[in-house]
């Protein structure tokens, strides 16, 4: 059922009627039929009214340039298993010559339970395929992948899943920018608290064995959707951009085995699909493949993450004022607008299209346009699926899990590009008092921009297409009010990448020749070294942090319990006068230990780090956005 729903909504061959989108129905220019469905929200049929109007006006707008139909295609069993094993890292379980094959053994010694269970679950599979196809892979027994750690392994792995309770507090995440921390009570935990520490699918596994795998009842109300409060631990919050890309890379193999593990927990089908090769334009702004669209802009500003052409026409819908009525619900002039398309092709990087002649109207239906008319969908189609089947799952706490580990797999081109898009639309709902655009009404509009898009086509029973309307609607609106807590990287993928970094350290030190030349060297080294001074400074209560990029080259810092990151950027700036660079363009970063490079939420208490990594560096240095 997941993948017919999934093949069903890739559709754009629509026909308008009575002033709403319908396609071929059995009773001519009757609407779908309303529904509430137990498993999502369900938004009232007036709201609605705005989704089939976007359908109808994105018809009738019609392609910019003809394109080549995208055809989906669903991996073959076995196939899907193969992908699956090698995009999480572990390709040396069914290919022994894979690379990377020492670090698949850490990485599978660094699993919770439920995450040993998913890939269990793809070998096994994999296994009884090759089998039926007389294929001679040497597939491991699942028995001997995972073998049963001792008491002193389980700890050390509920401790790298858990993270630890200890000094905790909780912050309030709602809809726009603004979060409020607050102490955390001690009590226990509601559906409203969001626990970063413990696996997401052991989460899950525990609330289904109490028995509450039962749909909550949701409320419909943008007001009355809940204020989710994350557990904040003193060691400080990893946000997406945060890491070294060594790091980030084991950051993408954990969340889609703790992905996999959450949807098989839950019981929820997910097959990824990958799109076949088609034609698309080489160059250009609409229609064009995100990355080459990137490619074009670094040549012009490097460094570029999204769009230029989108942060423009945003730039250009703020300054005109996003109070104006019906922002994004109300269509510009589609012969103005195609125009003005082929216009910003020809002139747009020559620096010579008229920005003070674009309506505000205009500008809103072309951002619309280059969403909707990338090649592949802005959330992927590999992934696509499982965006879908959020909805699926019995709480908004849950869904919201299942959101965060999908933000964090999307490529880094469509995670930024999402991102600014989200926050423009939190904007634009932050003036909802005067454009009449509340968290509803841009959800049900820019939803067929984000989930319909260029080149796919099917067909689907009225049934069918109302649920898509009113789930694709919801998911927009879940990632719209809940953003804040997207892109936040779950302290226990932090806890499984240090512990990830300490054994591959452990082993590069068992496997270096000539040892006793090396300790040797370590002793010489280490007798006057910068290194023994850190340590007897830590000893004493003090950090020493250095600032090579700037005139201070290093300060030492006395440790106490309230000392946080922004005491020690404040006390830096307020020491060097020399430094020029704003106080938000600053980073103090963690370097070395059981962390590649980390930069620091200005929050985080600086001992309780130092507890969790005693052997880090501390470099304050220019934030590279």
């Amino acid at each position: 059922m997941v993948n017919h729903v999934h093949r069903c909504y890739f559709t754009a061959g629509h026909s308008r009627r009575t002033g709403h989108y319908n396609v071929q129905r059995s009773r001519p220019g009757e609407k779908p039929p309303y529904q509430r469905c137990s498993s999502q929200d369900s938004l009232d049929e007036l709201a609605l009214d705005d989704y089939w109007k976007e359908l109808a006006i994105i018809q009738h707008t019609g392609d910019t340039e003809p394109q080549e139909e995208v055809q989906l295609k669903v991996a073959d069993e076995g196939e899907q298993e193969e992908a699956w094993l090698t995009e999480a890292g572990l390709a040396t379980l069914f290919d022994e010559s894979a690379a990377d094959g020492e670090d698949s053994m850490v990485l599978l010694s660094t699993l919770t339970r439920t995450q040993a269970a998913a890939v269990e679950k793809r070998v096994e599979t994999l296994k009884q395929t090759l089998r039926k196809r007389n294929k001679s892979y040497s597939v491991p027994d699942v028995r001997d992948i995972f073998k049963p750690p001792a008491s002193q392994d389980t700890k050390d792995d509920e401790s790298a899943s858990s993270g630890g309770s200890d000094n905790t507090k909780k912050e309030t995440v709602s809809s726009g920018e603004h979060s409020e921390a607050e102490p955390c009570g001690g009590g226990a935990e509601t559906e409203t608290d969001i626990n970063l520490e413990v696996s997401f699918s052991e989460q899950a596994l525990l609330s289904y064995k109490d028995g509450s795998k039962v749909t909550q009842p949701v409320n419909e109300a943008d007001d009355k959707l809940p204020d989710f409060k994350v557990v904040r631990d003193k060691t400080g919050m990893t946000k997406v951009g945060d890491l070294a890309a060594a790091d980030m890379k084991k950051v993408r193999r954990l969340v889609l085995i703790e992905m996999t593990a959450l949807f098989d927990t839950a019981g929820i089908d997910l097959k990824t699909h990958k799109p076949l090769k088609i034609k698309v334009k080489e160059s250009g702004l609409f229609g064009v493949p995100l990355s080459t669209v990137l490619e074009q802009d670094q040549k012009r500003v490097p460094g570029s993450r999204v769009p230029l052409i989108m942060q423009r026409l945003i730039s250009h819908i703020e300054e005109e004022g996003l109070h104006t009525e019906g922002l994004l619900r109300v269509p510009g002039a589609s012969t103005r607008v195609k125009a003005v398309c082929q216009e910003l092709e020809q002139k747009f990087y020559d620096g010579l299209f008229s920005w003070e002649t674009l309506k505000q109207h205009d500008a809103a239906s072309l951002l619309k346009l280059f969403i909707r008319e990338l090649p592949h969908p802005l959330l992927t189609v590999e992934y696509f699926s499982a965006f879908v089947s959020v909805l699926k799952f019995p709480t908004k706490k849950q869904q919201l899990q299942a959101l965060n580990l999908l933000v964090l797999l999307l490529p880094e081109s469509s995670r930024d590009t999402l991102k600014a898009l989200l926050e423009f639309l939190q904007r634009v709902i932050d003036h909802k008092e005067q454009n009449k655009m509340t968290l509803n009404n841009v959800a049900v509009v820019m939803a067929p921009n984000i989930f319909m898009f260029k080149g796919f086509r099917s067909k689907f029973s009225e049934q069918q297409e109302f649920a898509m309307a009113t789930g694709m609607a919801n998911i927009v609106r879940l990632l719209i009010r809940y953003q804040n807590l997207l892109w936040t990287i779950p302290k226990f993928v932090m806890n499984q990448v240090r512990k990830q970094n300490t054994e591959n350290q452990k082993k590069m030190n068992r496997d270096r020749a000539v040892k006793k030349l090396l300790k040797k060297m370590a002793y010489d080294r280490d007798k006057n070294s910068d290194k023994t001074e850190k340590n007897t400074e830590t000893e004493g209560g003090f950090i020493r942090v250095q600032a090579p990029q700037f005139s201070k080259v290093s300060m030492a810092v006395q440790l106490t319990e309230e000392l946080q990151a922004s005491d020690i950027l404040a006390r830096f700036l307020s020491q060097d006068s020399s430094v020029s660079v704003k106080r938000e363009d600053l980073c103090l970063y963690e370097i070395g230990g059981n962390i590649k490079e980390r930069c620091l939420d200005e929050e985080t208490y600086m001992k309780a780090l130092l507890e969790l990594n005693p052997s880090a560096e501390w470099v304050i240095k220019s934030v590279q956005r």
